[in-house]
């Protein structure tokens, strides 16, 4: 049984993440965002239901589209407007920019634009966790492209080899930029593919968070017990194109009507109103918490917009090389 306190948390995070993208939808068209944006609007579901089974020092590593895990992870929405903006008040003081936003503090170790490059870095560390002793967990989000990639199968090969502490989370979103996952992978569920390293495969509904939230449970609890990987499915979609600019949602490769359908599946929506069924919400509360996120949305913008751009002489300045 999840605590009624969980919940709500839940439903808030879901929230904060519609509201923020939105706004990132309303910046970048008005040219206030450089570079690409790649929204989580209607995946929801899958990070919250996910990270809300982590503690602050568990790991997660991300992808391209990875505003809603951060956000799913704990990252204050001031910092990450601040990043996408290129400001140095952002996460990587302006440098990392949408799709590279990395906060070692809370366990993120990093997006990537890179499909499939997360994979073998949470096997990494999975590996640091289990070398240190720490029983801490690393949860990796990937999407349907990144399974066809080497690095997948490199990645969970070796995590399953060792038994590492790592849950691999396929955000299954029916589409690899515009190349339907019908037209790419011969199987039915990618989390078929688990029984090829060992490992227990599990395909959710990722439009309900209580769904990934026990699937991700059982995967974690499984991790932490010294047992290994688990490899989970979450059946999603994206309400908006690949990326913004993407004219009208995706419609070259996608139709109108598979779209509306699963707006009809709204992951927020759903969860709203099981809560308000099962009184653990009215709503005026339900209403309260969009407001407020809304707001906090707001002040992040304006936070972003007051913040400083990096001086010219910090171009190089946090560079490695051997």
């Amino acid at each position: 049984m999840i605590p009624k306190e969980k919940l709500i948390y839940m439903y808030k995070k879901m929230v904060e993440i519609r509201k923020f993208e939105e706004k990132v939808s309303e910046m970048w068209a008005e040219g206030l965002i450089p570079g690409l944006v790649h929204l989580y609007i209607g995946e929801e579901a899958v990070a919250v239901g996910a990270c809300s089974n982590l503690r602050t020092d568990d790991y997660i590593t991300s992808t391209h589209r990875g505003h809603g895990h951060c956000i799913a992870k704990g990252g204050d929405i001031k910092r990450m407007m601040a990043e996408l903006m290129g400001k140095i008040s952002g996460y990587c003081k302006g440098k990392g920019g949408s799709m590279h936003m990395c906060v070692p503090e809370i366990g993120i170790v990093g997006c990537s634009g890179i499909a499939g490059a997360g994979i073998p870095i949470a096997a990494g560390v999975g590996l640091s966790i289990q070398v240190r002793r720490t029983n801490q967990v690393c949860i990796c989000l990937f999407g349907d492209g990144a399974a066809n990639t080497g690095a997948f199968h490199e990645g969970i090969n070796l995590a399953a080899v060792w038994k590492l502490p790592v849950v691999f989370i396929c955000e299954n979103n029916a589409y690899a930029i515009s190349v339907p996952v019908s037209k790419s992978t011969p199987v039915n569920n990618i989390a078929d593919r688990a029984v090829g390293y060992g490992i227990p495969g599990v395909v959710v509904d990722g439009m309900d968070v209580l769904a990934v939230y026990e699937a991700v449970e059982n995967a974690v609890k499984r991790a932490r017990a010294g047992e290994g990987p688990t490899l989970i499915e979450c059946k999603t979609y994206r309400f908006k194109g690949h990326f913004e600019g993407d004219p009208k949602r995706g419609a070259t490769y996608r139709p109108e009507e598979e779209v509306k359908e699963w707006e009809e599946r709204c992951p927020i929506k759903s969860f709203r109103a099981k809560l308000i069924g099962m009184k653990i919400l009215t709503e005026e509360q339900a209403k309260k918490i969009e407001d407020e996120a809304k707001a906090a949305t707001e002040e992040a913008m304006k936070f972003a917009k007051e913040s400083p751009y990096p001086p010219p002489e910090a171009v190089l300045e946090d560079l490695w090389a051997p």
